[in-house]
């Protein structure tokens, strides 16, 4: 393939290459650059380039988006510092603490079961579904002062029972 050949062949798709590089890397220099690193592997692999490829636009279109994905992780590692091994590993505390955290919660929801209904209403609306106090008023036919009573009632005699099982299992 000559230089003529090449041109006819890849040109016209570089401002959709463009566009794509632009669109994943959101920088025109770095996209200028991963279109010419497309086009500069496309010059040097020419002779190899298989013939029964049916669309050279998809062709050109998976390279530049692959050497942007490279280009992105690259400089996601520089910015990180660490290797991909050592991302996201959950430790042996990691594990433990995630019990504990789900046990917590369990044992919160019991207590929350235990209120008596007023307070537990008021509660799981509040704390839970975190509605506004004009919308449990107007579900429940409680003025705001009895709702702020009930739920700090409910909220103290929660931490009481909460502190009570925790230093319990102590």
């Amino acid at each position: 393939m000559d230089a003529n050949d090449f041109k006819r062949l890849f040109l016209p798709y570089h401002r959709k290459l463009y566009r794509m590089a632009f669109r994943l890397l959101g920088n025109v220099q770095d996209a200028e650059d991963m279109v010419q690193e497309a086009y500069l592997k496309l010059w040097k692999r020419r002779e190899e380039l298989p013939s029964n490829i049916e669309s050279w636009e998809a062709y050109c279109i998976t390279l530049t988006k692959n050497l942007c994905y490279d280009a992105l992780r690259a400089s996601q590692l520089e910015e990180d510092g660490r290797l991909p091994e050592e991302l996201n590993l959950a430790t042996d505390t990691d594990l433990a603490r995630e019990v504990e955290l789900k046990d917590e919660v369990g044992q919160m929801r019991k207590l929350i079961d235990e209120l008596p209904p007023p307070q537990r209403q008021v509660m799981i609306m509040r704390d839970i579904d975190d509605c506004p106090y004009e919308e449990i008023e107007q579900q429940t036919g409680l003025s705001a002062v009895n709702i702020r009573v009930l739920l700090s009632r409910a909220r103290k005699k929660i931490r009481e029972q909460f502190k009570m099982r925790v230093d319990y299992e102590r």
